[in-house]
């Protein structure tokens, strides 16, 4: 077997990493894994080809990404998973390819229960497979690809080009998720951080700013899980110093999360004022704007001032727009 790529497969490894990230908004966040995958197979060929994710807390996936493949078979391979020998192979070396040749021989291999079960109703002979854990999210990612000729093994060459190729197809597949969702959720606070997660408040995609600010806000967390019940969608909490705002997305929930500044701290209606006072209106025009009488748009800024510290428009207006020349 040839040990290392030749230069001329090297820097197409190169330039497909960089296609990847260049795609990122251009690509559907639904379908870039397909993309991605099929763009790979150009470089190191394959007839079938399995992309996973899911939480090491329930070992199934929440996502697959098939190529050349039927649908059923991410069942099949979850199904089978005691008996499948790649996987504390994959555990034992994550982020490196692992060949199923180095952990069963081809006689055992043709003989065994896994490739009866799994591989052989599905035609599959070889499988190349990496595995990537973030322990901190409780996230796992499986990129599987397979070939059914049994005469043309992966050459550890082609492994090597997997390991060059893997930590960037992991990491693009998250960032063009997240370029897409920021993009038609332009009001977020500009330091807010973003996840997907399940209504059990399990991670299905999440942003590391986000596992940093947890780590931080709320530290001995368990990993895996929000440590905090998720707000009602719409609304913004504020537990712990984080302000927690949750959306609805499909049957998941995007949360967003932001270290809580003093303008947070108000009351919804109190920001409405806040905002009015701060744009020039006086309390007539304010209260007309809010629906409210002038005097109770006094009696909340008396109450803001005191919450906030300041004593008057100017330092509240401040806050409000603090990169602003006044």
């Amino acid at each position: 077997m040839d040990d290392q790529p030749p230069i001329d497969r090297i820097e197409p490894v190169d330039r497909f990493v960089g296609h990847l990230y260049r795609s990122a908004l251009s690509v559907p966040p639904e379908s870039y894994r397909c993309w991605a995958l099929q763009q790979w197979r150009e470089i190191v060929p394959f007839d079938g080809a399995l992309w996973g994710s899911g939480t090491v807390r329930r070992w199934a996936f929440h996502t697959a990404a098939l190529v050349g493949l039927p649908e059923e078979f991410p069942r099949t391979l979850e199904a089978t998973r005691p008996i499948n020998p790649l996987v504390p192979a994959i555990l034992a070396s994550l982020d490196e390819p692992v060949d199923m040749r180095n952990v069963l021989g081809d006689a055992e291999f043709f003989r065994s229960e896994i490739y009866q079960r799994c591989f052989k109703p599905f035609g599959i002979t070889r499988v190349l497979s990496t595995g990537h854990l973030d322990a901190r999210s409780g996230l796992y990612s499986l990129l599987s690809i397979y070939r059914r000729d049994r005469s043309h093994p992966f050459t550890e060459a082609e492994r090597v080009l997997q390991r060059r190729a893997s930590f960037h197809l992991f990491n693009t597949a998250s960032h063009a998720f997240f370029l897409h969702l920021m993009r038609s959720h332009q009001e977020r606070p500009t330091e807010a951080a973003a996840a997907a997660v399940d209504i059990e408040g399990l991670f299905h995609e999440v942003q590391p700013r986000f596992i940093e600010l947890l780590d931080q806000f709320f530290p001995g967390r368990e990993p895996e899980l929000l440590p905090f019940a998720l707000p009602v969608c719409g609304e913004t909490a504020v537990l712990n110093g984080l302000c927690i705002r949750t959306e609805a997305l499909a049957e998941l929930r995007l949360v967003f999360i932001w270290p809580a500044g003093p303008l947070d701290r108000l009351t919804a209606r109190e920001r409405q004022i806040v905002y009015a006072v701060a744009h020039g209106l006086s309390f007539k025009q304010a209260a007309r704007r809010i629906g409210i009488a002038p005097s109770t748009v006094a009696n909340h800024l008396y109450r803001i001032y005191r919450k906030l510290g300041v004593v008057s428009r100017s330092e509240l207006a401040t806050l409000v727009y603090p990169n602003s020349l006044r």
